[in-house]
């Protein structure tokens, strides 16, 4: 059997792949070869791990039988029909989306992105800034989606006293599943935060935008192409909106000339949400996890519809 393994790696996890229960498989490495190469270990493999690119789908290799992604997302495969089962990562960046969120928006509330900037310039105003702080366990919270991401930050957030509300298109632990709802309760919400799949194109809209508290603070780590940026901007520069931490947006990196980087109610974790010391560990695991099962002819673990986009 043939594995492709088109991830990147730290070298020494590439140790990982080596085991005796796997001495019938052989492993090639993307890392380890030309581009032309890779393109011909692509199609000849009959396991997939990575996210090569899209299209590279457009023949699909005619021995490939299951195929995990590294990745939560993968709407740049949305509408792929394939004849073998695709897995994701699941929850593997639950957690650390969930931290990252949780730490902007403390961050931005507790004012400790302007802390360090004081701290650089060995300027001790303290006094006058104590009085423009806020705290977490006071604020009406929406969570846009209700996936693993949603329901870690939603934990978390509930563990500093904060309200918070679920919505989702059609899952039935959320508590608002309607758009028009999501509008009717955006002017009575403190900080919205947004874990959509890139499925949700322009989801937090111009009108979304619109329908916002005055004041409140805008959070995505889901996809950038869920956020309509230019009102984002235009609703920051104006002060509708009181700040916002952004982890993803629709360029990336972003632009050197994008306004989000000099705007001092904003806070950029560029995309760095889901990371964390051992995340080639965590991936390599739960890829092997799924190939002994799907050798075996076990139930393979997160499963996924490219066809739907989750």
């Amino acid at each position: 059997m043939k594995v492709f393994i088109y991830s990147s790696f730290n070298e020494k996890f590439y140790n990982e792949f080596k085991n005796e229960k796997l001495t019938t498989i052989q492993f090639v490495f993307r890392d380890k070869m030309r581009n032309d190469q890779a393109r011909l270990a692509f199609e000849e493999c009959d396991v997939l791990m990575g996210n090569p690119p899209p299209e590279w789908f457009e023949n699909i290799p005619p021995k490939l039988k299951f195929w995990q992604i590294d990745s939560a997302g993968f709407n740049q495969y949305k509408g792929l029909k394939l004849p073998f089962p695709v897995a994701n990562m699941g929850d593997l960046f639950a957690q650390a989306c969930a931290e990252t969120m949780l730490a902007g928006i403390l961050a931005y509330y507790r004012g400790m992105d302007k802390l360090i900037k004081l701290q650089q310039k060995k300027k001790w105003e303290g006094l006058q800034l104590r009085r423009t702080l806020h705290c977490l366990g006071d604020k009406k919270v929406l969570i846009l989606g209700s996936g693993t991401i949603g329901l870690a930050i939603r934990k978390m957030l509930k563990g500093f006293g904060a309200e918070v509300k679920l919505s989702a298109r059609t899952s039935p632990i959320a508590d608002i599943h309607d758009f028009s709802d999501v509008l009717k309760v955006l002017s009575d919400t403190d900080l919205v935060i947004n874990t959509l799949p890139g499925t949700a194109e322009q989801y937090v809209s111009k009108e979304f935008f619109e329908s916002m508290k005055k004041g409140s603070v805008y959070a995505n780590v889901g996809r950038g192409n869920t956020t309509n940026e230019g009102e984002l901007i235009k609703n920051l520069q104006s002060k509708k909106l009181g700040g916002a931490i952004i982890d993803v947006t629709n360029q990336e990196p972003l632009p050197k000339d994008n306004p989000l980087w000099d705007m001092e109610n904003v806070i950029l974790t560029q995309h760095t949400g889901g990371g964390s010391i051992d995340e080639d560990q965590g991936k390599i695991g739960r890829f092997l996890r799924n190939l002994d099962r799907f050798m075996n002819k076990k139930p393979i673990e997160d499963l996924v519809d490219l066809t739907m986009g989750y």
